[in-house]
């Protein structure tokens, strides 16, 4: 476990993230007084930053799961069938 002061660790931050990063305890402390932690990522931490805030979400009960698998994208319909849309777009200019 490491102790290290604000401003040292903002002059050699990506040090002491690198550190945590390979499993360190970097405890952070203002006039000797601890006020924050460096930790590597707990076991089933997301590693995407977007699935991490999701997966917090859902943790707090702010968002519920998908209760049926996706199957992607859904399928893009037409919304007329294209001889319709000529039609209209054909009496559409000829009212002009």
């Amino acid at each position: 476990m490491l102790t290290i002061g604000i401003k040292q660790l903002k002059n050699r931050l990506s040090e002491y993230v690198k550190l945590a990063a390979g499993g360190e305890i970097v405890l952070v402390t203002d006039r000797n007084r601890v006020v924050a932690e460096l930790i590597a990522p707990r076991p089933g931490r997301e590693t995407s930053v977007d699935d991490a805030a999701l997966a917090e979400l859902v943790r707090t009960g702010m968002v519920a799961p998908a209760t049926m698998p996706g199957v992607g994208p859904l399928p893009r319909l037409p919304i007329a069938p294209t001889a319709r849309i000529l039609a209209d777009l054909e009496r559409d200019r000829a009212e002009r």
